[in-house]
């Protein structure tokens, strides 16, 4: 069978185009021949770069004041690969106040309900380790707190980072929400995660000003494989692709695992990485109405690339949001005494209430204020109850405190509870919550109320980032009842049983709905691992049949060499992408193609039936 030769020149956009690129914090990432990765950092630091990350057949290295092109200029050497800008990653959360008392008793998040998951059991002995990259974990006192009592500790390790510190102690209650929304212990107190008691790895990644970098996650991803997880969550996200990042993803999907992260909180259709990424499967995050979250991002699942004549476009699941889980208002862990808790009483009934400000508690006779706008004498001594609307919270307890009144309650004007706060510069002394608007007539009539706000180990956020730890506790929790599964097919099937939401099929909000944890178990039963309709998804792991496709590189990496096999039609499509472009090509099904690339970048091929999404699983040269 002879091949054909397909020359992809800068004139068809297979060459990765260097441009005058500073990069965040003039830091870099440079690809190096591993034998002789160190004579390539000697040379680095020679040049006066500091050296941030070292990896497997990469470091990462601030060179500062350098743009990227200078740096490919001091780095002309014969065992550097490539060099790209490092860029930024930042936790993704919007943070709110908390309700309830958790400390009382064990409590199960909405999402839980919505998803299913109460309805599927764990199997501790097939568990799928869940990698957490992110801000670390409260086992020790750390920045905002200490030890949280809620989690199973012998299932849980880590690793340190001597950039970021000890992974058992927290950078900030971020990484410990995430990893409680997960894996939370059900043992009678606190809550309860997605996939109880579950086996963790903390990787944190995020320093002290809280941010981290793509090469920070390309490691971690080497970090998790190396300590065995099947699954990587992360709730973090910036700006950029590039493809050491890419690839260290691409590596661990193609050997069984999944990986999932967050959209982003920005509420427009920018895409994030490294959620963009194929290989990795993007969380949007729905609300306990079934509602998109207002903040979550919608990228398209069509990504064009190129400029004029070399436009390009590729269309692929992974370039947008797949699937969605509940992440407004998620109650889940703290760093112990990180939180602020609430707890409320009106006529001797006890009401859910969140905290806004204030730690404190107060009882007493209750005065309705209306929406506060002004002091009133009648206060003196007494509970405000207050109408959301007109004038700020703040403005409203103050006017409470101004006029003697010793506590504050503030009912939503909308259904659902009221969560929010008393601002930046919030002066005011008096224990102020938040209530719903379903209870305002009994708050109005009663007269008498107590309300308590104190620190609790528990609170609430909001984010994409409380969402992608739901979706990945309930892949555990559903994989480890079909441990032969792959991490592909995990992902397809989550997509095929998710509960469609927004416009009909798949939507940029949506994806292909909310996921579905018993009808997931339901699918996998009925049609095994490789699943039926695989819901349109085209992420290398809806195959028809045997499909394989696979590749080498020759002619001094020059020369990609694409085979596959399976196939039915009478021609293949055959996408190659790269950090900055795609190549889409229709060539006869001979079972071979070749084509000519630059040596010094990384592709990622896919070879799918002609006009349709049934693919064979995407691999790297």
């Amino acid at each position: 069978m002879v091949s054909k030769i397909k020359t992809l020149s800068a004139a068809t956009v297979l060459a990765l185009t260097a441009g005058t690129v500073m990069a965040d914090d003039s830091r870099y990432i440079i690809q190096v021949d591993n034998a002789k990765k160190g004579v390539v950092k000697a040379l680095a630091k020679k040049l006066g770069a500091e050296v941030n990350v070292d990896a497997n057949g990469f470091f990462a290295a601030t060179f500062e004041g350098k743009s990227l092109d200078e740096v490919k200029g001091l780095l002309n050497n014969p065992h550097v690969k490539f060099v790209e800008a490092d860029s930024r990653r930042v936790p993704l959360a919007l943070f709110n106040d908390d309700a309830g008392d958790p400390t009382q008793q064990q409590l199960t998040p909405y999402a839980i309900y919505q998803s299913q998951a109460d309805q599927v059991s764990l199997q501790l002995n097939n568990a799928k380790k869940v990698c957490v990259i992110d801000s670390g974990i409260a086992r020790e006192q750390g920045e905002t707190g200490g030890y949280n009592a809620d989690f199973d500790w012998s299932a849980i390790t880590g690793t340190n980072d001597s950039g970021t510190g000890d992974w058992f102690r927290d950078g900030g209650p971020h990484g410990t929400h995430v990893a409680g929304t997960i894996a939370a212990a059900d043992n009678g107190f606190g809550v309860i995660g997605m996939a109880p008691g579950n086996p963790l790895h903390i990787v944190k990644v995020f320093n002290a000003a809280g941010w981290g970098y793509s090469s920070d996650l390309a490691k971690a991803a080497q970090v998790c494989a190396d300590n065995g997880s099947s699954i990587i969550s992360m709730s973090l996200g910036g700006g950029g692709a590039n493809s050491t990042e890419e690839n260290a993803f691409n590596s661990f999907t193609a050997n069984g695992g999944l990986v999932l992260a967050a959209a982003g909180n920005d509420g427009n259709n920018v895409r994030s990485y490294p959620a963009g990424y194929k290989s990795v499967m993007m969380i949007g995050a729905n609300d306990s109405n079934n509602n998109i979250a207002s903040f979550s991002q919608f990228p398209s699942n069509t990504k064009t690339s190129g400029r004029g004549k070399n436009v390009t476009t590729e269309t692929d699941d992974g370039f947008g949001v797949e699937v969605t889980v509940g992440g407004v208002d998620t109650l889940s862990t703290y760093p112990s005494g990180g939180a602020s808790i609430a707890s409320m009483t009106a006529g001797g009934v006890g009401f859910a209430a969140s905290a806004m400000e204030n730690n404190g508690e107060a009882s007493g006779s209750t005065y309705f204020m209306g929406t506060a706008e002004a002091t009133d004498s009648n206060a003196a001594g007494k509970i405000c109850v207050i109408d959301r609307g007109v004038i700020s919270f703040y403005d409203k307890v103050n006017n409470c405190e101004s006029s003697g009144g010793i506590g504050a309650i503030i009912i939503n004007n909308e259904a659902g509870m009221l969560y929010g706060t008393l601002g930046t510069t919030n002066d005011t002394t008096i224990p102020a919550v938040g209530a719903a608007l379903e209870d305002r007539t009994a708050l109005t009539s009663a007269s008498t109320a107590s309300v308590k706000v104190g620190a609790s180990d528990y609170g609430y956020m909001s984010g994409t980032s409380m969402a992608t730890p739901g979706a990945s506790g309930i892949a555990a929790l559903v994989w480890s009842n079909f441990p032969t599964c792959s991490g592909t097919e995990i992902r397809e099937a989550m997509k095929a049983t998710a509960e469609d939401q927004g416009a009909a099929g798949r939507d940029d909000y949506f994806g292909y709905g909310i996921v579905k944890a018993k009808a997931l178990a339901d699918y996998l039963t009925a049609n095994g691992c490789s699943g039926g309709d695989n819901g349109g998804g085209n992420n290398g792991g809806g195959t028809g049949g045997d499909l394989t496709a696979d590749g080498s590189r020759s002619k001094g990496g020059r020369q990609l060499d694409v085979n596959w096999t399976g196939f039915s039609s009478n021609n293949v499509d055959i996408t190659i992408t790269w950090t900055g472009g795609t190549f889409n090509d229709t060539t006869a099904n001979d079972g071979s193609e070749s084509y000519t690339g630059d040596k010094n970048t990384s592709y990622t091929v896919t070879v799918c039936e002609t006009g349709t999404s049934t693919c064979a699983s995407s691999f790297t040269l």
